[in-house]
């Protein structure tokens, strides 16, 4: 059993995806909808997923629930409120009492399209944090490497709250320089309330030199050194991951990076340690 802690859906007609900019995104633009999500799995071992949000619409989670509701194998959502608005707890709380309110599991915002490279410690954003940790919830940190020192700071406010990495921080896997994204893994790894996501290592590196577990092998192994295989555990990023390369190659790189490790620590990576963060 396989389970996929990071995808993605979305319909181009009910909302659009303003992160799409550019020719290059061009294979995205077009709708990702469950069927699609269901062939993109069939013929894997993955038996559950988390769906991801994508923009920061109000609405959008609660479509994320629905569908959690009534689609076959996906088991949590991680969905989006505005965390500096006064009443992100009454917020939160109208997700969580929502009839299909049970599927939510964390909350995520795109931090790295924010310019203050401090957003995540800035006052309003820490009480939405501590909104966040009071419902229960998971923290998703979507970040880029500038960004990991004010995500350092924010986890050692909250040692009770569970964070999640995304992405591994989207380290510069193209422009093959490991510092100093390598040091800041190591410092947000030492907090023992941090997950990390191996996950959408392939998109930040050379789209066309993709697959090749060899040009990510430098980076997962920081990852999985720093964090321990007890504290990572597989996401496809798909659809995104298509700019790079397909759902089945995502999963193979995967267990190629992991390839040297026990069957219990694999298992961890792909299975157990989602299954307890999410609460499976």
């Amino acid at each position: 059993m396989t389970v996929d802690t990071h995808h993605h859906l979305w319909d181009l007609d009910v909302r659009d995806q303003p992160w799409m900019t550019g020719p290059e995104m061009d294979p995205l633009r077009r709708d990702f909808r469950p069927a699609d999500l269901q062939a993109a799995l069939r013929g894997t071992s993955v038996d559950a997923t988390v769906l991801v949000q994508t923009v920061a619409d109000p609405d959008e989670t609660p479509e994320m629930l629905v569908l959690a509701e009534t689609v076959d194998r996906i088991a949590a959502v991680v969905g989006w409120v505005d965390l500096t608005a006064k009443d992100a707890r009454e917020r939160i709380g109208r997700l969580q009492t929502h009839p299909s309110g049970g599927w939510l599991r964390g909350i995520r915002h795109q931090v790295e399209d924010e310019a203050d490279p401090d957003w995540l410690v800035r006052p309003d954003v820490l009480a939405g944090l501590a909104a966040v940790e009071d419902a229960g919830l998971i923290y998703e940190l979507l970040v880029r490497p500038h960004q990991l020192p004010a995500a350092i700071k924010a986890v050692g406010q909250f040692p009770q709250l569970t964070f999640v990495l995304d992405h591994c921080a989207k380290p510069p896997v193209a422009g093959g320089e490991l510092e100093p994204w390598a040091s800041r893994i190591r410092a947000l790894a030492a907090y023992p309330n941090v997950v990390c996501k191996l996950s959408g290592l392939v998109t930040e590196d050379e789209w066309a030199a993709q697959p090749d577990p060899s040009r990510l092998r430098a980076w997962a192994e920081v990852v999985l050194d720093a964090f321990g295989p007890g504290r990572v555990m597989f996401g496809s990023d798909w659809p995104v991951c298509l700019l790079a390369a397909s759902y089945t190659e995502v999963l193979g790189i995967a267990k190629d990076l992991t390839s040297g490790l026990t069957d219990t620590e694999r298992t961890a990576i792909f299975d157990a340690t989602a299954r307890e963060i999410y609460n499976l």
